[in-house]
């Protein structure tokens, strides 16, 4: 029988590890709770309505922000308006100047990267480039901020200390250690005056960003304020690795409430962690695009796909805590199938009012009962409240005949769009921090269902994880929703119509889906080049 650690009655660590985590022990949670409400605090203060700019910083910013937008407008719109190509020329202006403007726009420009299906596709695939494309701090002003944040020379704590970074981010960078006693760890620390230049560049970003409405396409799908809000909601708590290690030791509890504990956390050290350096257990596994090493190894990557997507579901849902940064550099697949999930910079944290909101979202999509997923957004602030459910159901066609946009010209389609965004701002949608949390990890779990498990059946596999659910939590659920799951079958209707496919499809993979994706993004450009071209005679006959 394998050993067990002790503190795997806390949380879902990994069985054999270098320490045991005792949470009331651990010194740098004093104050916590303190500092995480002080810090919630400061993102309205950091991007409230100055009349001024706030200083030197911001005239930068919009030097730069600004050469970018009219070198598009004189060049790449003025060329293909509307276009993929105009898209395209936009979206790498952006990422050149988020580059020249340093860790927390590179940040920003991270987040977007993984927001598929949020932002137009071409600015994800063209901030993509920035994940990598951070430069490592030098090694002695690293040394310098470890030394002076746990108060002892290097070579007091670790034997060895890479002097290159196995990860560098914008906030951080990740250098693999041994301790004195020969254990492996992974030390994370924070770039030097990182914090100092995040709130000089969010005051930045609050007082430029109401001029880029209108402005941009980006603007259609996000309004830049609601953006910078978002964004400084997540990126300040970030600042601080206390708090990161406390996120760690919540989901680490929250994972291991699960029988099966498919998913592990690293242990945050009991003292090697401060505001500036996290030293945690180190893991390993396969990186999470190696398909072909887990099968090798014998891993069944369908349920690893399943098993960050109950994760993801239990903690909205039924706990009220997810990590919020769920993709490939965040996930190892270790050997025995478990997924160590990794860096807790980002975390929905959800109030209990919201947990049963989600609770009800998520229920009532399975049902497909409109209503009570309506009545959910309201309560998870995506729709104001006193909105008339009934008009917007008729307004949006949620209950209309199902159309397949694989059937549509793309006139049709560009129009859908753009009538459903604008009766959505209408009604003063807005995407809130958790939700969008959700929607961008949900998007991930989608994108590795086309990597590891592309040939499952969609349909059947919602309906098992809706059926899991009644089985291990139905209690909880009816207790707390009024629906006993047992008797409610589960409707994939909704889900067929959010596809485009009505009830005579009974099973859909993913990779059939992504096919349905590709003929709709094809349709989205046939009719450019004629378009262009008939434009360019117009002219020329005028």
């Amino acid at each position: 029988m394998e050993e067990r650690s002790a503190d795997q009655d806390i949380g879902s660590f990994t069985s054999n590890g270098p320490w045991v985590v005792v949470p009331d022990e651990l010194r740098w949670r004093q104050g916590l709770a303190a500092v995480r409400r002080t810090t919630h605090e400061e993102v309205p203060r950091l991007i409230r309505h100055r009349r001024l700019p706030p200083g030197a910083r911001v005239v930068y910013v919009a030097r730069l922000l600004g050469s970018a937008l009219l070198a598009w407008y004189a060049l790449e719109r003025r060329r293909a308006p509307g276009t993929p190509a105009s898209r395209t020329g936009l979206s790498r202006r952006l990422r050149k100047a988020f580059e020249r403007l340093g860790p927390t726009y590179i940040k920003l420009g991270q987040i977007i990267s993984s927001g598929e299906g949020i932002f137009p596709e071409e600015l994800v695939r063209e901030f993509r480039l920035l994940r990598d494309r951070v430069p490592a701090e030098a090694y002695e002003d690293v040394v310098k901020i470890v030394e002076a944040d746990l108060g002892r020379p290097l070579d007091a704590v670790f034997s060895d200390f890479t002097t290159e970074p196995i990860a560098a981010a914008s906030i951080a960078q990740v250098h693999a250690a041994h301790l004195i006693d020969g254990t492996p760890v992974v030390v994370k620390v924070q770039r030097p005056a990182v914090a100092d230049m995040v709130r000089r560049d969010l005051a930045a970003m609050s007082w430029i960003a109401p001029w880029l409405i209108g402005r941009i396409p980006v603007s259609a799908l996000a309004n830049p304020p609601a953006l910078v809000e978002l964004f400084a909601e997540t990126i300040v708590e970030e600042l601080d690795f206390r708090l990161e290690a406390e996120n760690m030791l919540d989901i680490a509890r929250v994972l291991g409430r699960a029988e099966e504990r498919a998913v592990v956390v690293p242990r945050p050290h009991p003292t090697l962690v401060t505001k500036r350096v996290l030293v945690m257990e180190r893991l390993s596994g396969f990186s999470f695009d190696d398909v072909e090493g887990m099968r090798a190894a014998g891993v069944d990557t369908r349920a690893v796909v399943r098993a960050c997507m109950i994760t993801l579901l239990e903690g909205c849902m039924l706990h009220g805590v997810f990590h919020g940064d769920l993709h490939g550099g965040n996930l190892l697949v270790r050997a025995d199938g478990k997924v160590a999930l990794l860096d807790y910079g980002i975390t929905g944290r959800l109030t209990e009012a919201r947990r049963l909101a989600f609770l009800r979202l998520l229920v009532g999509g399975t049902l497909n009962d409109v209503r009570i997923q309506l009545s959910a957004l309201i309560d998870l602030g995506a729709l104001p409240v006193g909105i008339d459910l009934e008009a917007v159901i008729t307004d949006l066609e949620l209950e209309g005949p199902i159309k397949d946009p694989t059937n549509m010209s793309s006139d049709e389609l560009t129009r859908e769009l753009q009538q459903l965004v604008k009766k959505l701002l209408g009604y003063g949608a807005k995407m809130p921090k958790e939700l969008m949390l959700f929607v961008k990890d949900m998007l991930f779990i989608d994108g590795a269902l086309a990597t590891l498990a592309p040939d499952v059946d969609l349909f059947a596999e919602i309906t098992w994880i809706a059926m899991w659910f009644a089985e291990q939590h139905g209690e909880k659920i009816a207790a707390e929703m009024g629906i006993d799951l047992s008797t409610a079958a589960v409707d994939l209707d909704g889900l067929r119509a959010s596809i485009g496919v009505d009830s005579s499809v009974q099973t859909l993979t993913h990779r059939e889906l992504q096919q349905r994706r590709e003929i709709i993004r094809k349709r989205f450009e046939e009719d450019k080049p004629t378009l262009r071209s008939w434009r360019r005679r117009a002219r020329a006959k005028s």
